[in-house]
Formats: C-alpha cells, sequence, structure tokens
C-alpha cells in the first residue's frame, strides 16, 4: 500500500516524526538555531490546548497574569541549587545598544554593558517568588494562584521541533501556601489537571507519578509527572508539578504572619505544560499518512471540498456546501459549536483532500456533482482511512441530516483514538522481577520495548547515582513511581533493600 508520507513509522520513526511536521503544516525552522516557526495549523492545535487547558485552571482558582521575560541574575544566585539545574541552558543579555562596526556591520556598544546581566526566561521561580514577597504579608493573602501563558528559553544542545527546542510556549502556574499539606495538595490537585486534559482533550493516555529524586525540578522537595508512550515505545514527560515547599521562599524571603502572630515563610508549588504535548500528539497518534488530531483540539474538526471544475455548475455546489457548512456550525460537539471549513482554494480538489488527512483534519468531506443531484456527500473519517480492500474509505451519505449526527461521530474518533493509544500502552508495559530480565529486554536489537515495571526501594544520594548509571549504560531512565499502587512486598532490583513501591524504567525522549 503506498502512504502520503515519503517514510514510515517502521522504516524510520525519527525521519518519520519530522515527515509528520513537514507534511502537516505544524512547523518549520527558522534562522535560529533550535527556534521553530510555528505555522497555523500547529499553533492552532495550540491554541486549543490553551482554551482547553485555561478552563481547566481557572475553574480550580487559578488566575492568569504575566511576567517579563528579563530576569535579573541575582535572582537566580539567590537559589544555588535551582541555578545549577538550568545554567548550561541559560541564554544571557548582557549590552542594551549595538553600533556600527566600521565594515557594515553591528556589534554590542562597549558603553552599553548592562550593570546587571539579565537572564532571558528559562522558567519564573525566581522572579514570581519576588512578586510574591511583596504581595504576601499575612495569612490573610494566602493562598496566591496564578498562571501564566508564556515562552521561555533553555540553550539546548540537541534539538527537536516540538520536542526540545532553544524557546518553547507553555503555561506555568504558580502557588503560595500557609501549610506543607496545602501546597502539597496543590501539586496533586494540578497533577490530575494535567492528566484529565491529556487524556480526555488530547487522547493521550499517561501514568501520573512521582519522580526519583535525580529526576525532580531543581530545587524542588518533590517533582510528579504524566509519562506518555509514543509509538516507538519511549516515553515523553508530558507534564509536570512540583511541590517547592520553603527552598524558594526561604531564597526570596516570601514569609506570613500567621493567625497566632508569629512570622512563617511560605509553601510554594510550580507546575507546566508546554508544545511539547503537540510532539506527543504526533507520536500517539500519527500514521504513515501524517497526523491525526483528536476532534476536541482539532482547529477544524470537518473540512469540506467541493470537487470544483470551473463549470457553471460550480456555483450550485458551493451553495450546496455552504449549506452544510452552516448547518454544521449549527450543531455543538463536547459543548462548543462543530468547527467546520468550507475549503474554496484554487486547488485541485485530491490535493486539497490528501492535504487535509496529513493534517489530520478528523473529517473530511468531497462532494462532487453526482454527490450534489443524490442528495450525498462523501465521508472520510481520519481516524479509520481504509477498507480493508487498501482502498480509501469514502463513505457516500445523505447531506441532510447528517450535521445532526455530526456530534456522535467526533466523540466516536476521539474515542477511538484514545482507545488505540490506551491499548498500545497497556500492552507495552511490562513487569520485570531482576536485572537480567531489564537487560535482556533492552538488549541491543529489540524492537519497540516499551517500558518496564520493576520493584524500587527509593536509594537517594550515592545509590541512587549508582542505580542511574547502571540504567544509563542500557541508554534507560527511570520515569515514575505510579500514583495510586497497591503495597509490596518484594526486593528492589537494584539494591535488594526492601522495595516501597515500583518504578517504571524506559527510554525517553
Amino acid at each position: 500500500m503506498t502512504h502520503a508520507l515519503p517514510v514510515t513509522r517502521e522504516a524510520d520513526f525519527a525521519a518519520w516524526y519530522q515527515s509528520v511536521i513537514t507534511e502537516a503544516d505544524m512547523a518549520e525552522e527558522s534562522g535560529v538555531r533550535g527556534c521553530m516557526v510555528i505555522r497555523p495549523w500547529g499553533y492552532g492545535i495550540w491554541e486549543r490546548f490553551q482554551r482547553l487547558l485555561d478552563d481547566r485552571i481557572k475553574a480550580t482558582g487559578h488566575e492568569n497574569c504575566y511576567f517579563p521575560v528579563f530576569i535579573p541574575l541575582s535572582y537566580f544566585e539567590q537559589e544555588a541549587s535551582h541555578v545549577e539545574g538550568f545554567a548550561k541552558e541559560m541564554a544571557v543579555v548582557t549590552h542594551h545598544r549595538l553600533i556600527a562596526d566600521g565594515k557594515g556591520g553591528l556589534v554590542p556598544d562597549p558603553a552599553a554593558k548592562l550593570e546587571e546581566p539579565l537572564v532571558v526566561r528559562p522558567t519564573s521561580e525566581t522572579v514570581i517568588g519576588h512578586a510574591f514577597a511583596r504581595w504576601v504579608q499575612s495569612w490573610r493573602d494566602l493562598p496566591v494562584l496564578i498562571n501564566q501563558w508564556a515562552n521561555v528559553v533553555r540553550w539546548e544542545m540537541r534539538t527537536r521541533m516540538f520536542l526540545r527546542t532553544a524557546e518553547f510556549l507553555w503555561q506555568e502556574g504558580h502557588t503560595a501556601h500557609a501549610t506543607a499539606d496545602e501546597a502539597r495538595e496543590e501539586t496533586l490537585k494540578m497533577l490530575e489537571v494535567y492528566r484529565d486534559f491529556a487524556e480526555n482533550c488530547v487522547a493521550v493516555p499517561v501514568i501520573a507519578g512521582e519522580k526519583p529524586e535525580n529526576e525532580r525540578f531543581p530545587g524542588a522537595v518533590g517533582t510528579w509527572s504524566i509519562e506518555a508512550m509514543m509509538q516507538d515505545g519511549k516515553a515523553l514527560q508530558a507534564g509536570t508539578s512540583h511541590f517547592l515547599g520553603t527552598n524558594f521562599a526561604k531564597a526570596q524571603n516570601i514569609r506570613f504572619q500567621n493567625a497566632e502572630g508569629q512570622l512563617e515563610h511560605a509553601q510554594t508549588t510550580s507546575w507546566g505544560v508546554s508544545t511539547r504535548m503537540i510532539g506527543a500528539l504526533i507520536m500517539v497518534h500519527g500514521d504513515d499518512d501524517g497526523l491525526r488530531v483528536p476532534p476536541r483540539v482539532a482547529p477544524w474538526q470537518v473540512v469540506i471540498v467541493p470537487m470544483l471544475r470551473d463549470t457553471p455548475e460550480d456555483e450550485a455546489l458551493v451553495s450546496y456546501c455552504r449549506e452544510l457548512q452552516q448547518a454544521l456550525a449549527a450543531e455543538s460537539a463536547f459543548g462548543e459549536p462543530v468547527r467546520a471549513l468550507l475549503d474554496l482554494k484554487p486547488v485541485k480538489a485530491t490535493n486539497k483532500r490528501w492535504g487535509w488527512i496529513k493534517k489530520g483534519a478528523p473529517l473530511v468531506i468531497e462532494v462532487g456533482g453526482r454527490d450534489m443531484a443524490a442528495g450525498n456527500i462523501s465521508v472520510i473519517r481520519r481516524d479509520h482511512l481504509y477498507r480493508e480492500d487498501g482502498k480509501l474509505d469514502s463513505a457516500a451519505v445523505a447531506r441532510d441530516g447528517f450535521a445532526g449526527g455530526v456530534a456522535a461521530l467526533l466523540e466516536d474518533i476521539q474515542q477511538t483514538l484514545f482507545d488505540q493509544a490506551k491499548k498500545r500502552l497497556d500492552a507495552n508495559i511490562t513487569p520485570a522481577g531482576d536485572w537480567a530480565q531489564v537487560e535482556a529486554h533492552f538488549a541491543e536489537g529489540a524492537k519497540n520495548p516499551g517500558w518496564l515495571e520493576v520493584q524500587w526501594s527509593r536509594p537517594t544520594g550515592a545509590g541512587l547515582d549508582a542505580v542511574v548509571e547502571r540504567l544509563k549504560a542500557l541508554k534507560l531512565t527511570l520515569r515514575n513511581a505510579p500514583m495510586g499502587q497497591a503495597a509490596t512486598d518484594g526486593a528492589c532490583i537494584f539494591t535488594g533493600d526492601a522495595a516501597v513501591e515500583r518504578v517504571l524504567v524506559g527510554r525517553a525522549y
């Protein structure tokens, strides 16, 4: 069978991923190393993410705000462990003016050197912490619950669009609380918001759990993540939520007078999801014909392609299609008006059809003169593209009445994509009882080995370092310890000590 993409997942998964991004008009490389131009279809998906996630963030009592992209270097110097984790990735501004170099070029003006270097935002705990120190004086000022949608810069050396870029888009939430219990509750509440968003909106099944000590956010007391499995069996950390304790509050002097009149440091949290989630969407749902976008996050859920032939009949055909578009827009799916596009670009209809298939529009409707004469339309479901004989599965259905059933159809596509991904996830998590099983499972040449779930004693310090190095030799990492585990009474496969939980091990992006 011939597919729309020049390379298949099986032949070269990395090249396939790049091909999807290109062929679906998602993004392209820019003139700056490691930075990308997000094209309208890719950004439209991000806007859907913003809308759906922002509603959930606000429903939990948070408000949006915005902080500067430039952060004084001294802010980072106050939190040594935090700075150590980001120092190698920081972009720094040292001058505020350019001058001509006399050779037709421009150079920083030596007279315009900043008194203090400014770091281009890699994350905002430090600058927001300074604001919290001004805002919080009394227990009555707590909790503070804020979120910002912003860009951040981390100077990645090995970049890949949507997965690792020098600049990326995200939301970052930051909160301050009176007690550690409240802050921990907030951390886990937002982790659940992320799980719900990933599974119910992006149709990406995830494992929510706590990260081991070596994978914690720099300066955090504890970090929790949602981990998604890509089609090549690798893990992708799709969102994180951090309990920061009083570490940042002490560094930034976030103190309040409690109800008894005593001064205490606030307990803080931070949490974020980025455009990396789009990378997860591509690698979880994409196929050898391009992207498949779940209807809830698709910029256009239904695309109507009239088969125009530059004849007098075209006007009637466009009118016939426009009536369908209007009927669809009057319907609701997932609590919102159906997003239906009538594509009238002067492009050959078959090229438009395959263009939208590669973009992953959930429903593509083709309408020709014979369809119109019969009162029909031809419907292509992106989640079920081919018949058993390998031909495109295009079903002729009556136009009138189609709009009334489109919500159920979109809901079925959404569920189908989730079910396919969940089945793959469940089938590729394997329990392992000893280190020999780990080595055999991830041996050279093993294809799509997925993840292993192993007994874990939660070692720290040098003991954990030894485990990490052992795993590194097999290109493995500790992902997270899934939440809601039953008690375990086995032995840790790494240390031989009594296990306290199970942890996921796998290769990752």
